[in-house]
């Protein structure tokens, strides 16, 4: 069974500590910091799950996450946005866009490891 994550995060600290942190439980894990190209990256990546921030350059996570919920064949891929801003008002829109599921940074290890672990389980059985 496939296990590749494709990880659209701008800050390179937490990209490489979530990189580090699933290459070690077996995941192959595709990296991209920009927005404007995000869905196309995406589609070609063809992964398995996506973590996506919110604020990249280009193009907003939640555009993004829109934009991706518009093609059939994308509507199910399982997404984990993760955010520096917690309100509840992003939290909404995020789940209006047809996000899997949202984290509030800073996050621990156990806790991306669980969504990812979820996510991926969930859409196994799909």
């Amino acid at each position: 069974m496939s296990r590749k994550v494709l990880l659209i995060e701008d800050e390179p600290n937490i990209t490489e500590a979530i990189r580090f942190l699933l290459t070690r439980e077996g995941w192959q894990v595709e990296t991209h910091a920009e927005g404007t190209d995000a869905v196309q990256v995406i589609k070609a990546a063809e992964p398995d799950l996506v973590i996506l921030d919110v604020m990249l350059p280009g193009k907003s996570g939640m555009e993004i996450l829109r934009d991706l919920r518009e093609h059939q064949d994308m509507q199910r891929l399982p997404v984990l946005m993760l955010t520096a801003r917690g309100q509840s008002r992003d939290r909404e829109m995020a789940e209006k866009a047809g996000v899997s599921r949202f984290m509030t940074k800073p996050f621990s290890n156990a806790e991306v490891l669980t969504a990812v672990r979820d996510l991926h389980a969930q859409a196994s059985r799909l």
